[in-house]
């Protein structure tokens, strides 16, 4: 279920993405850390692309469910670019509704799979405190007309987590649920950047948790039919 590339079989088709990635979001974050705008636009989407490629490599386009991860990537890579300027709040908006969109995709290929009622009830209940307790967190610093949008994301965000982990309970790959979880926590670095304090520790926590999230959901696509 591999996409044969040129240079390469199988394992190098895994191989080549997964390195491009992590060279790509270690220059991101040395972005991040010296504030270089320049340095961002020039690593981020390379980063974002590589995961992208390992969907297309784990075989996304040769299942329902690959289709519909590939999508979540894709819709995930333009909400990275999106969110790449600082301070326009419009372009912000469009990137949450692109991550929103992504995490919707996502919904949709874990709804195409067998799932556990223990590990979806068990998934829904940390999702909700998890989720419950993020809003509660947040809520002093939230602009008014960001109040509903972050409640809405934040609920879609709980729904996705818990379905994973019903496929997962259900006999899926753990990288479903791991990736999940991974997508959830990482969104709430970007939260407490954008409405309590921009640091780097944001993003030296957030970037590596958030790609290594979507890195693992483009590797099932591989190992779900």
């Amino acid at each position: 279920k591999s996409l044969d590339l040129p240079f390469g079989g199988p394992l190098m088709n895994m191989l080549a993405p997964l390195l491009l990635c992590a060279v790509f979001l270690a220059g991101l974050l040395a972005a991040e850390f010296r504030n270089s705008e320049r340095g961002i636009w020039l690593t981020k989407p390379l980063a974002s692309l590589a995961f992208v490629w390992l969907g297309l490599a784990s075989g996304a386009m040769d299942s329902g469910y690959g289709r519909w991860i590939l999508a979540g990537l894709l819709l995930c890579m333009l909400g990275d670019l999106l969110l790449s300027p600082q301070g326009n709040q419009r372009v912000f908006r469009a990137g949450i509704f692109a991550f929103l969109s992504g995490h919707l995709a996502y919904v949709a290929a874990f709804w195409t799979q067998p799932m556990a009622a223990s590990g979806l009830m068990a998934g829904g209940l940390l999702a909700a405190g998890f989720c419950g307790g993020v809003l509660v967190w947040l809520n002093r610093w939230l602009p008014a007309g960001m109040v509903w949008p972050v409640r809405v994301y934040m609920t879609v965000i709980g729904v996705m987590t818990a379905l994973a982990c019903g496929v997962t309970a259900a006999g899926g790959p753990w990288l479903v649920a791991a990736g999940a979880v991974a997508f959830t926590v990482s969104d709430v670095f970007v939260a407490r950047d954008r409405f309590i304090g921009s640091d780097f520790l944001n993003r030296a926590l957030g970037l590596p948790l958030y790609y290594a999230a979507q890195m693992m959901l483009a590797m099932t696509s591989g190992l779900i039919s």
